[in-house]
């Protein structure tokens, strides 16, 4: 995969992640600085290899938060809707 093609995979990562955060139960503004000191602490990696190798990572940690915020819709409908005796 060439250099750009490994620039655009992570810029659509850190965007999904910034997407993602507005939700986050800390707040954006925590989830911000946070992601934004996770991706300036790998700037200066430029091998191929480990640049897939932290996508992944970073996509593994979409899944995480996708899966953690659908799980909170649910308990919330899950109260709304049932009683708990």
């Amino acid at each position: 995969m060439s250099q750009p093609a490994l620039r655009y995979q992570v810029k659509l990562l850190y965007k999904t992640l910034l997407h993602l955060g507005k939700e986050y139960p800390r707040g954006a503004d925590y989830f911000r600085t946070r992601l934004h000191a996770a991706f300036m602490r790998n700037k200066d990696v430029t091998e191929e290899a480990e640049v897939k190798a932290l996508v992944a990572k970073g996509e593994y940690v979409v899944k995480e938060l996708e899966a953690l915020y659908m799980l909170r819709k649910y308990r919330t409908l899950k109260k709304r809707y049932y009683d708990e005796d």
